[in-house]
């Protein structure tokens, strides 16, 4: 690989070593031995959960490609699992709050061991079905996981402050250490062991089922709802009607779906836009170090979420400014770099560029998740915590799935472009959020179906 990558590498590294050991004794918190036990089982899970699905990620377009599908069949194959979230992700949400988040975990490691199964042969009708099972598993990841610890968490009487310890703990592990980690092992068995493409996908399915496991051994069952009188019909306009009538939880909806849907375009997009012209790249190390960067951002997270100032409703509007930036860095460097018509070789000079910009994005969706996640867990009611989750998704799947539809139609600039637009506009409302709460604290109205769970802002820094 070139000296480039390795330099990009180090230099997070350092980074992000210097602000993790910098952190003082006044910036930690005393808990009780009772949440770390149950604090550390949970990051354990959710790093297997995580480790699954990262081990996928940078192979999903490289290992279609090398079955010989063209980028507009590897676009369908995309919008199969976003469609897939999108129609079954509000279904299995409300399962998860009638029937139990635990069962709903389990079904999450079943579903995606099943797709990464799929992942062995080159047709495309099992290759689809392997998107539709991936798509119903990635509602269950976002969605009941977070429920079970949000439920459990208030069930055992811990302190709410502690909630944000542990997704800053989560994302830390689960989106940054163990990110990077997935990107290293699967460069190492696709490149250095030459084990081909499909070899993450097997390894993921070794690591869900480890997690499976785990779960089953220690994790008890808590529900949302679980009243016999009330079928998912119900539940989905219960669900409805907390949105309709609460401005802060339709407002996360929209920024999260805003924000979350040109995330996952970029995960469709900068394979294409860093080598344009079959370049050769090391994938699992690039990604990699989007991890990193990743990780740098859930590490500023959870500073930012330490101190009672700046609220996370105002830093967030910030956060999306910057990522709306970072993401016009290949229409820039369109602009300001000639294309190369050369055919294979190393990353282009505008490659280089656009490494940096992706890296100041994936920074930004490090402070995202668990930034969002607190604001989550203080507008949106317990007992249909899952359903709305997944209700925020449809939106995110439709636009997903609009944009994949014409990946051929469009250049690769304007898809960026788009997604740059749709990151300003969650600017704009999460501006809106910060005025509407600035004077009225975290209370949230209720709806006629559910009363949302209260949570005081924190008033000492995080135990990082």
């Amino acid at each position: 690989m070139e000296l480039f990558y390795f330099l990009l590498f180090g230099a997070l590294s350092a980074v992000v070593a210097a602000l993790e050991l910098s952190k003082r004794n006044k910036d930690r918190i005393i808990t009780s031995s009772t949440f770390t036990i149950f604090k550390n089982n949970y990051l354990l899970v959710y790093s297997l959960m995580m480790a699954g699905d990262w081990l996928q990620g940078p192979y999903v377009y490289y290992l279609y490609s090398t079955y010989g599908f063209t980028k507009g069949d590897i676009g369908q194959l995309f919008i199969a699992g976003f469609g897939s979230s999108m129609l079954f992700g509000t279904i299995v949400g409300s399962l998860a709050d009638k029937q139990g988040r635990k069962r709903a975990c389990v079904t999450y490691c079943i579903t995606y061991i099943l797709s990464c199964f799929t992942k062995h042969f080159p047709d495309y009708r099992v290759l689809m079905l392997g998107r539709v099972l991936g798509g119903i598993a990635t509602s269950l990841l976002f969605s009941a996981f977070e429920s079970w610890l949000v439920a459990e968490h208030n069930k055992r009487g811990f302190e709410q402050q502690w909630l944000s310890l542990t997704f800053s703990k989560a994302i830390f592990l689960g989106n940054g250490l163990i990110a990077i980690v997935s990107g290293l092992l699967g460069n190492l068995l696709v490149d250095t062991l030459a084990f081909g493409p499909v070899a993450p996908f097997d390894a993921a399915a070794c690591i869900l089922a480890i997690g499976m496991a785990i779960i089953l051994a220690t994790w008890g069952e808590n529900y949302g709802d679980s009243s016999d009188n009330k079928n998912l019909l119900i539940q989905f306009r219960g669900a409805a009607i907390a949105i309709a009538c609460d401005e802060k939880i339709a407002l996360l909806g929209a920024i999260q779906s805003l924000f979350e849907g040109s995330m996952y375009t970029f995960v469709f997009l900068w394979t294409p836009a860093l080598s344009p012209n079959d370049e050769e790249i090391p994938h699992g190390f690039i990604f990699a170090t989007f991890m990193l960067a990743s990780m740098l951002g859930s590490s500023i997270a959870s500073r930012l979420m330490a101190s009672s100032a700046p609220r996370v409703e105002s830093y967030m509007q910030i956060v999306f400014a910057v990522s709306a930036a970072s993401l016009l860095c290949p229409i820039v460097t369109s602009f300001l770099i000639a294309p190369s018509n050369v055919r294979g070789g190393g990353i282009s000079f505008s490659g280089y560029f656009q490494i940096f910009g992706f890296c100041t994005f994936e920074a930004c969706v490090g402070i995202f998740w668990p930034s969002i996640m607190k604001m989550r867990s203080q507008y949106i009611p317990e007992e249909a915590r899952s359903t709305i989750m997944n209700f925020f998704r449809i939106p995110l799947n439709i636009f997903v799935c609009v944009v994949l539809y014409n990946v051929n139609a469009f250049p690769i600039t304007i898809m960026f472009g788009m997604c740059s637009i749709f990151l300003g506009m969650a600017a704009v409302l999460q501006r809106r959020l910060f005025v509407i709460t600035e004077g009225g604290g975290h209370k949230s109205k209720s709806s006629p179906e559910w009363i949302p769970m209260e949570m005081d802002t924190e008033v000492e820094p995080l135990n990082d």
